[in-house]
């Protein structure tokens, strides 16, 4: 199942200052207002294009944009790419189960890691969903 990322005008011109900027290439875009950050989704491959030598990419980004951003690896692999969005969070294992016509992702981290899995305020589990659910097509991600 291929999954079209739908993008709005403000997403697509995040995408083409950070894709012009570092060379990296970008599936997906997830602009938080609210934190004044950028989610960037580079192709498979492109992390240290994106972050560039200590870090220079990345940060000529956010200067120019005035965001924070933050850069997730993407994979056609469902099981790497929640494992990418987790970092730095050790996965054990992820099972993903078909309920009700609704694809779920179980995820096990190590219980010292859990806090880090979920996020202050609920915030990294909740952007994992979003971002798994357009790139993968999974409805839920339950940390256990």
């Amino acid at each position: 199942m291929k999954l079209t990322v739908k993008l709005d005008t403000e997403g697509i011109r995040y995408i083409g200052v950070f894709e012009q900027s570092t060379g990296a290439g970008v599936k997906d875009c997830l602009v938080d207002n609210e934190a004044n950050k950028l989610i960037m989704v580079v192709k498979k491959g492109d992390m240290g294009l994106a972050i560039g030598k200590n870090g220079m990419n990345i940060n000529k980004v956010k200067k120019l944009l005035n965001k924070e951003i933050e850069v997730v690896e993407h994979s056609p692999d469902a099981k790497e790419f929640i494992e990418n969005l987790l970092r730095p969070a050790y996965v054990k294992s992820v099972e993903l189960l078909n309920k009700n016509d609704k694809l779920c992702a179980y995820v096990e981290v190590l219980t010292k890691h859990k806090g880090i899995a979920i996020g202050r305020d609920g915030e990294r589990i909740k952007k994992v969903k979003m971002l798994v659910k357009r790139n993968q097509g999974i409805d839920n991600v339950i940390i256990k």
